[in-house]
C-alpha cells in the first residue's frame, strides 16, 4: 500500500506528542524515582480519575482494539465472549481488590508475589507466581507491537532494516525504542499520562466509526442483514453443548485471568486507595460499552466486504482477519482520520506495553533478584534494576515479533491466559482462605500449569478451547477453567489433609 502523507503526517504528530508527554511525565506528582514503588506504582499516588484512564489504558489494548473485531469477522458470534467477561471482571475489582491494595500498602508490597511470600512464607510459591507473570506476559507485550505493526503496514510505512541477518521493520524499531526510553526515565507515571491522550483518541474514533461507517452501508440493520451469520452462536449438535458452552467458559475463565495478570496488578495497586478501587470498579463498565461498539466493527468489516478489495489483498495476507478494522478505517475515512485512528491504536499499544514492561520488571526485581540474587540490595539499586529489567522485557516482547511468526505469539497469549489463571488460589483465594498450605498450592500450581499447557498442546497450539465428556455430553471448554478446577482440587484438597494429619504449619523455605 502506497503511503498517505496526510495520514502519514497526523500520524507521527500525535506519535510525537505522546513521546513527549512520556518524558515529561518524570516531573509529574514528582517523586523520588530511585525508589521502586515511587518508579513501578507511581508512588501510589493516582486518584480516582488517572486511575480510571490507567486501568482503562492497562486493560482495553491496541490488540484488544484490532483482535476483538478480528475474531467477530474470523470466527463469528464467538468473539462476542468479550462483552460478558469484562461484565464479570468489575465486581470482582469491586470485591477483592480493594483488600488486596490495604494489604499491599500497609506493608509495601509492590508485587502479587510479595503478597504470596509473606502470606504463605513461601519464597518458592512466590517465585512460582512470579514467573508465571512474566512468562505469561512477554506474548502479551508482543502482540501490542503486533496492533503497531498492522497500522504502520496500512500506512504504507513497510521500511525495513537488517540487524544481525534478521529482517526488522524499521518504525516498529523507532516505536520500540521510544516506549523503552520513556518507561526507563518516568516510569508508571508516562503510560498514566499518556492514557489520557490515548483514550481521547479511542474514544474519538469509535464515535466517528459507529456514526459514519453505518450511514455508508445503509444502516446497522443492513450490517446485521450482512453479517447474519456471525450475529448468532451455532445451534449446538445433539449429545454436546456446543459453541455455548465454550462461549460460556471463555468468558468466565478471562474474566478469571484478566485482573491477575501483573499489569493488572500495578494499575491497582499504583491508586491512592481503596475506594479509588471501588470508585473505579463502578465506573469501568463504560470501558464495556466502548468494547462493544469496537467489536461491531468486525460485523462492519464484514459488511462492507474489505476482504475482497483488491488493494487490501496484501494487509489479509500478511496479517489475516487483524487487518479488517485497518481496512474499514481505510475504506471508510478521508486522510486525516486515518491518520488520528491509527494514532489512536498505535499509542493504544504503547500504554499497555509500557504497564506491562513495568510490572514484569517489579516481580523480577522483588521476587527474583533481590530474594535469590541480591537479598541485601538498597532501594537504589533495586529501582535500577528494575529500570533494566522493563527494557529487557520489552526487548523479549520484540524479538517474538522478529523471531517468531505472529501466529506462534498469539498462541502463546492463549496459552498465557491459562497460565495465569493457576494463580488464583495463591493470589485471591490467599486474601481470605487461612487454610490454605504453601505445598498444596504450589502442587495446585503445578497439576494446572502441566494440565492446561497439555490441553492446548493437543489441538496442535490452535486453539485454547478443548472438549470435556460430561455425562456423556461432550462440553467445549476453556483449558483455564479446566486446567483451573485440577488446581483447586488439590490446593484444597491437601490443605485439608495436611491441616488434618499436621495441624501446625509449614516452616517457611
Amino acid at each position: 500500500m502506497k503511503a498517505d502523507p496526510v495520514a502519514v503526517t497526523i500520524f507521527v504528530t500525535l506519535f510525537a506528542l505522546v513521546t513527549v508527554l512520556g518524558f515529561v511525565a518524570a516531573g509529574w506528582r514528582r517523586g523520588d524515582l530511585t525508589q521502586l514503588h515511587e518508579w513501578g506504582l507511581g508512588g501510589r499516588r493516582f486518584g480516582t480519575v488517572i486511575s480510571w484512564f490507567l486501568l482503562g489504558g492497562d486493560l482495553y489494548t491496541a490488540y484488544t482494539f484490532i483482535a476483538v473485531p478480528a475474531l467477530l469477522f474470523g470466527a463469528g458470534a464467538t468473539g462476542f465472549f468479550a462483552m460478558p467477561y469484562t461484565v464479570l471482571v468489575w465486581p470482582l475489582l469491586f470485591a477483592v481488590f480493594p483488600r488486596l491494595w490495604s494489604v499491599c500498602h500497609r506493608n509495601g508490597y509492590v508485587t502479587a508475589a510479595d503478597f504470596v511470600r509473606a502470606r504463605f512464607g513461601s519464597r518458592t510459591l512466590a517465585l512460582a507466581v512470579a514467573l508465571t507473570g512474566i512468562i505469561a506476559t512477554m506474548p502479551y507485550i508482543a502482540l501490542q507491537l503486533v496492533g503497531i505493526e498492522v497500522v504502520i503496514a496500512a500506512l504504507g510505512l513497510n521500511v525495513s532494516a537488517h540487524i544481525g541477518g534478521f529482517v526488522v521493520d524499521l518504525p516498529l524499531l523507532i516505536a520500540f525504542a521510544i516506549l523503552a526510553a520513556y518507561t526507563y526515565s518516568s516510569g508508571l507515571r508516562a503510560p498514566a499520562m499518556i492514557a489520557i491522550v490515548k483514550d481521547i483518541l479511542i474514544y474519538g474514533t469509535v464515535l466517528a466509526v459507529i456514526i459514519v461507517v453505518p450511514a455508508q452501508l445503509g444502516g446497522y440493520g443492513a450490517i446485521f442483514a450482512a453479517a447474519k451469520s456471525a450475529t448468532i452462536l451455532p445451534k449446538p449438535p445433539a449429545g454436546s453443548f456446543g459453541a455455548y458452552s465454550g462461549y460460556a467458559t471463555l468468558a468466565l475463565g478471562s474474566a478469571l485471568a484478566l485482573l491477575l495478570y501483573p499489569h493488572s496488578v500495578t494499575g491497582v495497586l499504583s491508586a491512592s486507595g481503596p475506594q479509588v478501587i471501588k470508585r473505579n470498579a463502578v465506573a469501568m463498565p463504560v470501558y464495556s460499552l466502548a468494547l462493544g461498539l469496537i467489536a461491531l466493527m468486525g460485523l462492519m468489516a464484514l459488511a462492507a466486504g474489505v476482504k475482497s478489495m483488491p488493494q487490501y489483498a496484501s494487509g489479509f495476507a500478511a496479517f489475516g482477519p487483524n487487518f479488517a478494522v485497518p481496512a474499514l478505517i481505510l475504506h471508510s475515512f478521508p486522510s486525516w482520520m486515518v491518520g488520528g485512528a491509527f494514532a489512536a491504536i498505535g499509542i493504544g499499544a504503547l500504554v499497555p506495553a509500557a504497564i506491562m514492561s513495568i510490572a514484569s520488571a517489579n516481580l523480577f526485581t522483588r521476587n527474583i533478584w533481590r530474594e535469590y540474587v541480591r537479598p541485601g540490595m538498597s532501594a537504589a539499586e533495586e529501582s535500577h534494576t528494575a529500570k533494566i529489567a522493563s527494557l529487557v522485557v520489552k526487548a523479549g516482547g520484540l524479538i517474538f515479533i522478529i523471531l517468531l511468526p505472529q501466529t506462534y505469539a498469539i498462541t502463546l497469549q492463549l496459552l498465557g491466559g491459562v497460565w495465569i489463571s493457576q494463580t488464583l488460589p495463591s493470589v485471591m483465594l490467599g486474601l481470605y482462605a487461612r487454610f490454605l498450605r504453601p505445598s498444596a498450592l504450589l502442587a495446585g500450581w503445578a497439576a494446572g500449569i502441566a494440565t492446561g499447557t497439555v490441553m492446548v498442546a493437543q489441538s496442535g497450539f490452535k486453539s485454547a478451547l478443548v472438549t470435556l465428556d460430561l455425562f456423556g455430553t461432550a462440553a467445549p471448554c476453556y483449558a483455564a477453567v479446566a486446567a483451573l478446577a485440577v488446581n483447586l482440587a488439590i490446593a484444597v484438597g491437601v490443605s485439608v489433609v495436611l491441616n488434618i494429619a499436621a495441624p501446625a504449619r509449614e516452616a517457611a523455605d
